[in-house]
């Protein structure tokens, strides 16, 4: 546990032996798993993975804790990565980011640069304002019956898309009050997971535990209905901060999640950087092919 101050304790692991590389789960509000691991020869690598603040085993939790929220913002999370390179005495290392974890790797890069010796980004999210409308109401167009569940349980916005950030804000307000929190964090994650052809009380899945379903609800909503604490497009156009780290980023073309278009222009921008663009609708690091396909990545850095 690194405690880092304010109130916020987190949690991490280490394997391996060789590159450092560090793993930024997604979420924002989920937690990293021994399969991250999978990702990296750890003959090779010497992995860490982190939890970010208020989720996980990092303590508090949100999902006990409403001051797990407190102090807790992207600028937050680059400070958290940046004080545990320094506890760890690593001077760069390789960063790997799924799903919302690219967000924090990308925006950890530009702002420090020298200490990235290469990016591995999957299920690329870059938490534009259209990125979020598109997760939280234009897609609602391909998944009618979800979106009309998940519109419902905040009656008072309307489902165009348009109101996406009303919607999310108005869900997060719910999150914070003990009478409605659990309710609010059901229904947000019956729509994480309809999307992707999911049931939150699927034997196995992460979303079956009313506990995390709460912590992950809190922190993902009381991220994005502050847009992440990032100018729209910001990590866009801050690229240039980054322009000479290399990058692999993987993403698939039909990602419910996240549309392409975001890697898309990252790639146009960045020219450190390759973009491979898988069939299919795989979006967790995690997906068998996106497994094989980061896997292949990390090999080619390691040599």
């Amino acid at each position: 546990m690194l405690d880092v101050g304010q109130g916020h304790r987190l949690w991490f692991e280490q394997a391996g032996r060789g590159i450092d590389a560090l793993v930024l789960h997604g979420g924002p509000g989920s937690t990293c798993k021994p399969g991250h691991y999978d990702l990296f020869d750890l003959t090779r690598f010497r992995v860490t993975l982190l939890d970010q603040r208020g989720c996980g085993r990092s303590t508090p939790n949100a999902a006990q804790d409403l001051t797990a929220l407190d102090h807790n913002t992207t600028v937050h999370l680059i400070s958290d990565i940046e004080s545990l390179r320094t506890h760890l005495d690593i001077d760069a290392w390789t960063i790997f980011g799924g799903s919302w974890g690219s967000t924090p790797a990308m925006a950890y890069a530009q702002a420090h640069p020298g200490r990235v010796r290469h990016l591995v980004l999957a299920g690329v999210a870059t938490t534009a304002t259209r990125d979020l409308k598109w997760l939280y109401g234009d897609i609602g167009n391909i998944f009618p019956e979800d979106y009309d569940a998940f519109c419902a349980h905040v009656p008072e916005i309307s489902t165009d898309p348009a109101d996406t950030p009303a919607r999310i804000r108005a869900y997060a307000t719910r999150l914070r009050d003990p009478n409605t929190a659990q309710a609010a964090a059901d229904a947000w994650c019956a729509w994480e997971t309809g999307i992707f052809g999911g049931d939150i009380n699927a034997p196995g899945s992460r979303f079956a535990d009313p506990a995390f379903r709460l912590g992950f609800a809190r922190v993902v909503t009381h991220y994005f209905s502050h847009d992440a604490w990032m100018e729209d497009d910001q990590l866009l156009l801050n690229v240039r901060k980054m322009a000479h780290i290399p990058g692999t980023m993987i993403h698939s073309r039909f990602d419910p999640s996240c549309p392409l278009r975001g890697p898309w222009e990252l790639a146009r921008n960045w020219p450190a950087a390759t973009l491979q663009v898988l069939g299919g609708t795989a979006h967790s690091a995690l997906d068998a092919e996106m497994v094989t396909a980061i896997r292949a990545a990390t090999d080619a850095i390691a040599g």
